[in-house]
């Protein structure tokens, strides 16, 4: 049997594990990448090219039936199938000159700008097409592959994937999510653009999007909690005007650091968005008192990233008594501001979000975000998280809250997610699984206090200085016999809380000397 023939008896998913398998092989051959950090950015900047080249050549053909004119987003020489589709075609230090330089000489034999330098130049008409998605993720990316050779093996493999396969792009996405999972383990500091997908799907399920209203994730990291919901509104879709308001106007996100924004607009278009509508920027770097309701959304599902520390002119874009270190806290008041006001017999907003312990027992700044987040909005569940839910990232315990922007609050419902019978904790290779919010979600239209479930007027809340933080009464007599590291680890939590109390202070003096006071 020949080769050619064993290629062809292979079902998709083993070509396409085969395709990625062998990119990654030749990539940790390139002295330049270190670890999957570098190898999964490089791989997935060479399929974008690939994937915006297959679907230019379907609108092109679209066009030529139409008798329409078709404007390409990237120009020769600089389309894949100019430099990048032939397997013999240019490679080596000619190639490396070709990607990376502001000038070289092209496939076509001319000199001009180099590729990297050509896409980061490219402008639309009228901002937000896809020429500003293509400019943007090249301006945060770099090719670090310094073997010219092995660059072009990497091409040849990438050129095997059809990308106008439908049955490619579906088990490709699968793939590619597999591959956000396994550098969340190697992502260290920047672990938290990862979210496990049970409490994505779980948030997402729970909030319910409705086609037609508009979905933001302002932390979307790699745009997990943007697909899930692309998903969900995909079901929902019956005729091609449903498909162009899934397409064009109802999933937004932010995310300002280039290596997830990157992985998100290609994570996006494998599950079949056309035209991720993701802001680059800081999500926290518009003041708040002029977020209008033309920025309103209807649905809000993320993960912000906590534990972080926003610089002073970031924090002056909130209300001074509200100002904080605590990104955490900065983006609960962004979601509380950007969620659409009620208007007639429609309702407001909605927010599924991911927060720390923190969050709910933090007092100072804390407290009074929360008083207003209860005054303002209805806050009518809190999930309470096990341990290791986000390990290895961070061992911190969290919470989902959801609330919606029909406050106020009168009660609120806790929900304690128990960990599997005989487990202590979750691990790398026992994580979380979506099964296990199965009681929840059967609960969450029929509500009843249980051994898991309990109810707390809000008056109780208000009366303990906005703490949140209100333990599962079934086992109060538990925790008083909470084993000493239990006990130790909240003193820790609550350390840390005070040392970035004692920084808010100190930020509120040093900011009011700027402003003259």
């Amino acid at each position: 049997m020949t080769r050619k023939s064993e290629k062809q008896e292979l079902t998709t998913p083993q070509k396409l594990s085969s395709i990625i398998k062998s990119c990654r092989d030749i990539m940790r051959k390139d002295k330049g990448l270190n670890g999957d950090l570098d190898r999964l950015p490089m791989l997935t900047w060479i399929m974008f090219l690939k994937f915006l080249d297959d679907m230019e050549r379907i609108r092109e053909t679209e066009a030529s039936f139409k008798g329409e004119k078709y404007v390409p987003a990237i120009e020769p020489p600089y389309r894949w199938r100019d430099w990048a589709a032939k397997e013999g075609g240019i490679t080596g230090d000619e190639l490396i000159a070709f990607v990376n330089n502001d000038e070289a000489m092209r496939p076509d034999g001319t000199r001009g700008p180099g590729l990297f330098a050509y896409l980061r130049s490219l402008r639309g008409d009228n901002g937000g097409d896809r020429r500003d998605v293509i400019a943007t993720v090249f301006r945060g990316t770099v090719n670090r592959m310094i073997n010219g050779y092995l660059l072009r093996d990497v091409i040849n493999k990438v050129n095997e994937i059809n990308f106008t396969s439908s049955e490619e792009m579906h088990t490709l996405s699968h793939l590619y999510e597999s591959m956000l999972k396994e550098i969340r383990d190697a992502a260290g500091d920047n672990g938290e653009i990862y979210t496990p997908r049970p409490v994505v799907r779980f948030i997402v399920e729970v909030i319910d999007p409705k086609l037609g209203e508009k979905i933001l994730d302002p932390a979307a990291g790699t745009g997990g909690f943007l697909v899930e919901a692309f998903e969900h509104l995909k079901k929902q879709c019956k005729t091609t005007k449903d498909y162009e308001i899934l397409q064009r106007k109802s999933i937004y996100g932010g995310e300002a650091k280039p290596l997830p924004y990157l992985l998100g607009e290609m994570n996006l278009l494998l599950h079949g968005l056309e035209y991720p509508q993701i802001d680059p920027g800081n999500s926290l770097r518009f003041k708040l008192s002029e977020i209008g309701d033309k920025d309103r959304v209807d649905v809000i599902v993320t993960n912000p990233p906590f534990g972080g520390e926003e610089e002073a002119g970031i924090r002056s874009n909130f209300p001074q008594d509200k100002r904080t270190s605590e990104t955490a806290l900065l983006f609960l008041q962004l979601i509380m501001r950007k969620l659409r006001r009620p208007k007639g017999e429609k309702k407001g907003g909605r927010c599924g979000m991911v927060v720390p312990n923190g969050t709910l027992f933090g007092d100072g700044v804390s407290a009074r975000i929360k008083k207003e987040l209860l005054e303002g909005f209805n806050l009518h569940t809190i999930v309470r998280l096990p341990k290791g839910v986000f390990e290895p990232y961070t061992s911190i315990e969290t919470n989902l809250l959801f609330f919606e922007k029909d406050g106020p609050t009168k009660e609120i419902w806790y929900y304690e997610l128990p960990l599997p019978e005989g487990r202590k904790n979750y691990t790398k290779t026992k994580p979380l699984r979506f099964e296990e919010f199965g009681p929840v979600i059967e609960w969450w239209n029929n509500r009843e206090e249980n051994e898991h479930a309990w109810k707390v007027p809000v008056e109780e809340v208000i009366k303990n200085n906005y703490n949140l933080d209100i333990k599962n009464p079934s086992k109060a007599k538990e925790e008083e016999h909470r084993p000493p590291e239990e006990i130790v680890a909240d003193i820790i939590e609550k350390e840390k809380r005070i040392f970035e109390l004692m920084q808010e202070i100190q930020a509120e003096i040093t900011e009011g000397w700027e402003d003259g006071e």
